[in-house]
């Protein structure tokens, strides 16, 4: 795994720790705002734990949006803590089988595990194309690249703020004038 994705992942699963210490309505906007932060890594990154992460984050944002009285968070809580455990130990393999096994358990609460990865690997893909245009590639080449429809970008791009880059004008005299000051 790579060191930069693993320090990016031990403090998510400790801040998904912290919030299932205890079953509050304030729960469910944490969740979901970690999702975001776990969506645009998995965009960057684009690798397996990453992309495992970001779909783990999101998935329990839509199960305990649904269900939250019905979920026990200690069942979901001590596999986190494992995967952390393992994660600190740079121990992967045992990290991945606790990954594993929170998917399982997400899968026995909610049977639309796999329509919340369509999902996550979907708003990558147009998060990604959102930089390769905000790089000054067409909104056309960008969504052929990444293979989503140009209205889906559209609508991100629309959401969302890209960073605008203005040059400074600066007027001739004083482009003169600090050019003549480089010979004196």
């Amino acid at each position: 795994m790579n060191k930069i994705v693993q320090q990016d992942i031990l403090p998510i699963l400790e801040k998904l720790k912290n919030i299932l210490e205890i079953k509050e309505d304030i729960d469910i906007p944490k969740i979901k705002e970690l999702s975001n932060h776990t969506i645009h890594n998995s965009s960057i990154f684009q690798d397996e734990d990453s992309i495992s992460i970001a779909i783990l984050v999101y998935s329990l944002s839509k199960i305990i949006e649904r269900k939250q009285a019905n979920i026990n968070y200690n069942q979901i809580k001590i596999p986190i803590v494992k995967a952390m455990t393992c994660l600190n130990e740079n121990n992967y393999e045992s990290y991945r089988e606790s990954i594993k096994k929170l998917f399982k358990i997400i899968r026995n609460i909610d049977s639309k595990l796999k329509f919340y990865i369509q999902e996550v690997i979907n708003q990558s893909e147009i998060k990604k194309a959102g930089r390769i245009y905000a790089h000054g590639i067409s909104i056309g080449r960008a969504a052929e690249i990444l293979g989503i429809s140009q209205w889906e970008l559209l609508l991100y791009i629309g959401q969302t703020t890209l960073p605008e880059v203005e040059e400074e004008i600066i007027n001739v005299r004083d482009r003169l004038k600090f050019t003549r000051g480089l010979f004196e």
